[in-house]
């Protein structure tokens, strides 16, 4: 039987969505081709008919997500009246969208905690790198405004905020998918980031002062 491009199409979505299951329950490093055929329930030849290797279906099934802070970072707001503001709704954002949907929580969970970047993959840790690299530069650029505008504290520098936010906000997503049974972090998560923006604030002159 003659296959489509919609039957080719729909064999290779079942084998990333297999993929990111499997990775997920196993570890990238554990997870052979031949156990994501089973779980897709298509042979081993159809795997490679799509994906040269497993980093190239890895690769694959990474950029299917819109993956918060490396993909999606845009800071709305930012040039509005209070860019620290911007800042935290973005970091709000982030969280809400891991809790919103299953497919980016799950491969997020994969980038953080199921991938050895090693071999193969140490050029997706080069790809991290770089993602951190950027917005870094773009919350370095919201600081600096903030700091002209007067709201960043004075012994802050823009460049050391942006880099402490980054450590804040990827800690913060690391810990809080390892705590999946909500005892440890997740409760108290969004006063976590309203504080970190809060400590990076100019104190206000009291009224009459």
């Amino acid at each position: 039987m003659r296959r489509t491009k919609q039957d080719s199409e729909r064999t290779r979505q079942q084998i990333l969505v297999a993929a990111r299951r499997e990775f997920a329950r196993h570890g990238v490093t554990r997870t052979t081709l031949q156990r994501i055929a089973a779980a897709a329930n298509v042979t081993r030849g159809a795997v490679y008919w799509h994906f040269a290797n497993k980093r190239a279906l890895f690769r694959a099934m990474r950029d299917q997500v819109s993956v918060p802070l490396f993909d999606d970072s845009e800071l709305l707001g930012a040039d509005g009246p209070d860019p620290l503001r911007a800042v935290e709704r973005f970091l709000h954002g982030v969280i809400d969208k891991m809790v919103a949907n299953l497919q980016t929580r799950r491969t997020f969970d994969i980038l953080a905690l199921k991938c050895e970047y090693v071999d193969e993959f140490r050029p997706e840790l080069k790809r991290h790198v770089q993602s951190c690299r950027e917005l870094m530069s773009k919350f370095a650029r919201v600081y600096a405004r903030a700091r002209d505008l007067g709201e960043l504290r004075d012994s802050i520098a823009p460049e050391s905020a942006a880099l402490a936010t980054c450590v804040f906000i990827t800690g913060l997503l690391r810990l809080w998918l390892m705590d999946d049974d909500a005892t440890l972090l997740r409760p108290g998560v969004h006063a976590l980031i309203t504080s970190h923006i809060a400590a990076l604030r100019a104190a206000v002159a009291p009224a009459g002062g």
